[in-house]
């Protein structure tokens, strides 16, 4: 059985399937981070986002952002090894939100 992957989009692509019912924003900086420039959603730090999971249960389609695209990447990864998400789109924020400042 092949492995899960996310899925790469870039920014215009999160903004236009972020209005797409069953979709959350899952934002992995620290809160400073958040609190100082975000593109909405849920702030869940990547140091918690096994213990945060619950959260994200009743969504389709998780969209998974950072500054950079590194974090993100980390944890689009770990949303993709999730046995009971094999139903779930997981997109990953290619470079970040960098290119939106």
């Amino acid at each position: 059985m092949p492995r899960k992957t996310y899925t790469d989009i870039t920014l215009a692509e999160m903004r236009a399937l972020r209005q797409e019912p069953g979709t959350v924003v899952v934002d992995v900086r620290e809160p400073w981070e958040f609190e100082e420039f975000n593109e909405g959603g849920m702030n869940i730090p990547l140091a918690k986002i096994r213990e945060n999971r619950a959260l994200l249960e009743p969504y389709q389609s998780i969209l998974v952002i950072c500054t950079n695209g590194v974090r993100s990447k980390v944890a689009a990864m770990d949303y993709c090894r999730i046995p009971s998400w094999e139903d779930k789109a997981i997109y990953h924020l290619q470079g970040g939100i960098l290119e939106s400042e």
